[in-house]
């Protein structure tokens, strides 16, 4: 089954084509010929992730599936949220990282979550599906795998953080991961792929 992916991340692609599998065609957007950028305005990582794959299904006719995500902190009342990729004004992780740590530094709550959400249109019917990892946030990076906040973030029950996991033991854990493995099981179910 081919399907396009709404994304411009290579590392996204990257860990999602490892999780989808040998039943699935991935395209990329410029594969597509997409070349412009996705429009991302709603205040909702639902919404966002929605806007995405409907203007894909839109303007190309192929059947897509988008995904947003977002690092929801507990002290901060939910922030950064929908604004993660641009928290710090600018799409520079090391500098939303630093905004995030000295946002927490008077806070003794540290409990946050990776929120994702995918948003699947398949012969123009929409089908959204969920993922949440839940975790804490560390005072200071570690690990140089992943992207985003990975390094400061450590996963329930584990000790290292994202950054410090491999594709695979990350692709167990994260919040994308899980999101995908509900669209993976509906897509074996809709098309009878079984894998």
């Amino acid at each position: 089954m081919q399907l396009c992916f709404a994304t411009n991340n290579a590392h996204k692609l990257e860990e999602i084509k490892a999780l989808l599998g040998d039943s699935f065609t991935l395209k990329t957007l410029k594969e597509i010929g997409c070349e412009e950028e996705l429009p991302e305005t709603t205040d909702t990582i639902e919404g966002n992730s929605r806007q995405k794959a409907e203007y894909v299904w839109e303007h190309f006719g192929i059947d897509c599936f988008a995904d947003d995500s977002g690092l929801e902190i507990t002290a901060l009342n939910g922030a950064p949220g929908v604004h993660s990729a641009y928290y710090s004004g600018s799409r520079d992780f090391q500098q939303n990282i630093a905004r995030v740590l000295t946002e927490l530094k008077s806070h003794t709550d540290r409990s946050a979550r990776f929120k994702t959400v995918i948003t699947l249109v398949l012969n123009g019917e929409v089908h959204q599906f969920e993922g949440i990892a839940e975790g804490h946030l560390l005072e200071a990076q570690r690990g140089v795998q992943g992207f985003g906040y990975d390094p400061i973030f450590v996963p329930e029950g584990h000790e290292r953080t994202f950054a410090e996991m491999s594709i695979d033991e990350k692709g167990k854990l994260s919040h994308r991961a899980r999101a995908f493995a509900k669209l993976v099981a509906f897509l074996q179910t809709y098309s009878g792929i079984n894998s």
